[in-house]
């Protein structure tokens, strides 16, 4: 996914000041060097958005009409660098494919936080970055506990006479500066629905779940009036025209059921929409079962909805392969294309890696997680996958995520006191630690590839709270963190900020190694600010969010030292500092 890029070395950069000033000629020739690298990058903005990914890394000789060898080079270095994922300190070098003028190209991505984001309604207690979510120029954060009565598109955010109605922002960035562009509630708004506990975001597509919505509408775009099913929870579509917001759809289980939570977790990949219901009581097993009994308490479901046009329809019913009574399938998931990854927190067995003996349940609540993929309108599961080191009690699948062949399930209650990558995994010294878990696909085969542990491992820190993946990027959230660090790669040694929170920003290399690249914190971390409860990437933009942070400013970057908003909530956006091109090459 391409993201924020640097400025690759180009013969103008060798052309030393004083020759520039020199003569006549001189000049002309620093004047023409430095024009035709201004053209160089006009057409790779333009070439970028029609070029498929492919285009871009073409032989040398396949050049585009119009195009010479050195100016399609240098077009290919930009494009392969603005792929690269967020990695700190260490250059990648693009070697010299011996084109005439273009040599070796070195970069290095230095992070800054870009925007503070908060409420344009700032309200205690509301719970504002609670779920996050982020596709190129737009994030999207959920306030599940804001009170309004207002309903649709831009309502009166003023009114706190629906408590926990729950209520969600967009903002938007032009260049490096951000603004709120919509403030979302629901068309059927009521108190204690906690609209925007969860959120994505695929273009100009939002879904948001509700998870305690009380309506007994099936399907899609029901009777949202009534309320004689509490808690069975509800997801809503929203689109973008232009600038403007409107709602498209309103969705419901195709078996809904008070308690169900359907709602809870939501992910959307272009014309595909995926609503966890882990509360959901059947004992079906595999894709579109007997969806009508409760006889499997809490064991979870999945649905799945795809768009035709501007109409949405159900395509399947996901359980997971062993269901059972209280495992919580659905509490997380995540789709990338036509792959979905559910998270199970409370799965019971003991196995450990990929397709291992799920019948057992001698693992009490250690967790799984399931893949299924989609054929045409067909899905199956396709894996089944543990921690390597399966222990009770560590909650594996609480979060998880997903970027084309790569997985990343979180298990905030691991308790091994490794630090890094592919650390020592068997001890239990350092309790609610936390992991993080990467699996790679090969053909339709998945391993796991890391074992991601903070680079401070501390007890209680729970590090996979919040996962998030986009290529070769992985950020993990641990909000129990305590350093008081503060920023970028501060000293995250110190514990004297409790459960103020952080979260760590992991980089994959050409040979398929992880590495730590970041230590995010928030610009102003505070006791139990929880920053790391959510987290989302797009490109090289990182966004986390600080669910119990307090100040009561509103808006983008506003006084964040106030702490008069307690537990109000703020979101912070971290992107690449170097300015030259981040206007431009964020998709």
């Amino acid at each position: 996914m391409p993201g924020f890029i640097e400025r690759p070395a180009t013969n103008a950069d060798a052309i030393a000041p004083d020759s520039v000033e020199g003569s006549g000629a001189d000049q002309a020739i620093g004047a023409e060097l430095m024009i035709r690298t201004v053209v160089v990058f006009i057409l790779f903005i333009l070439l970028a958005s029609t070029l498929p990914p492919a285009a871009a890394e073409a032989e040398p000789s396949a050049l585009p009409d119009g195009l010479s060898a050195t100016d399609w080079q240098s077009i290919r270095v930009v494009h392969s660098k603005n792929r690269l994922p967020l990695r700190s300190a260490a250059a990648r070098t693009y070697e010299d494919d011996g084109l005439p003028g273009v040599g070796n190209v070195t970069g290095a991505v230095d992070v800054a936080q870009q925007a503070y984001l908060k409420a344009s309604s700032t309200g205690g207690s509301d719970g504002f970055g609670t779920s996050i979510a982020m596709s190129g120029d737009t994030v999207v954060v959920g306030s599940p506990s804001e009170d309004s009565a207002a309903t649709g598109i831009n309502g009166d955010d003023g009114d706190n006479s629906a408590s926990a109605a729950g209520a969600v922002y967009v903002f938007v960035r032009d260049g490096a500066t951000w603004s709120q562009q919509a403030y979302l509630k629901a068309s059927n708004t009521d108190g204690g629905d906690f609209f925007g506990v969860s959120v994505a975001v695929s273009g100009d597509t939002i879904v948001v779940g509700a998870r305690l919505e009380d309506s007994t509408a099936t399907g899609v775009n029901g009777d949202e009036g009534d309320n004689a099913a509490p808690g069975s929870g509800a997801a809503y579509v929203f689109v973008r025209n232009g600038e403007t917001w409107t709602q498209q759809a309103y969705l419901k289980a195709s078996n809904p059921d008070g308690g169900d939570e359907f709602g809870s977790s939501v992910a959307i990949s272009g014309d595909v929409v995926i609503v966890g219901a882990p509360k959901e009581d059947s004992n079906a097993t595999g894709v579109d079962g007997d969806e009508s009994n409760n006889l499997a308490g809490n064991s979870g479901a999945v649905y799945v909805f795809v768009r035709d046009g501007v109409t949405w329809s159900q395509q399947a019913y996901l359980k997971a392969s062993n269901t059972d009574n209280g495992d919580d399938f659905g509490v997380s998931l995540a789709v990338s294309g036509a792959t979905v990854v559910v998270g199970a927190r409370f799965e019971d067995s003991n196995a450990t890696g990929v397709d291992g003996d799920e019948t057992g349940n001698s693992g009490s609540d250690s967790g799984a997680a399931y893949v299924f993929v989609r054929e045409d309108a067909t899905w199956s599961q396709q894996a089944y996958l543990k921690a390597s080191n399966t222990d009770n009690g560590d909650w594996f699948g609480f979060s998880v995520a997903v970027s084309s062949d790569t997985v990343v399930v979180g298990s905030f209650e691991e308790d091994s006191s490794a630090t890094g990558v592919n650390g020592n995994e068997d001890s239990n010294d350092a309790v609610s630690a936390g992991a993080a878990y990467v699996f790679a696909r090969s053909g339709i085969t998945w391993s796991q590839q890391a074992y991601l542990k903070a680079s401070n491992t501390a007890t209680i820190d729970q590090f996979g709270y919040s996962v998030a993946v986009a290529d070769d990027t992985v950020v993990v959230g641990a909000r129990l963190e305590d350093s008081n660090a503060t920023g970028v790669n501060g000293n995250d040694d110190g514990n004297s900020a409790l459960d103020s929170g952080a979260a760590y920003v992991f980089a994959r290399d050409d040979t398929g190694d992880w590495s730590q690249q970041f230590y995010l914190k928030a610009s102003n971390t505070d006791s139990g600010d929880l920053f790391g409860a959510s987290t989302a990437v797009s490109g090289r933009s990182v966004v986390v969010g600080a669910i119990q942070e307090d100040s009561a400013a509103g808006g983008v970057d506003g006084d964040e030292s106030d702490n008069t908003g307690v537990n109000s909530g703020a979101a912070y956006v971290f992107a690449p500092s170097d300015s030259l091109f981040q206007d431009r090459f964020e998709n």
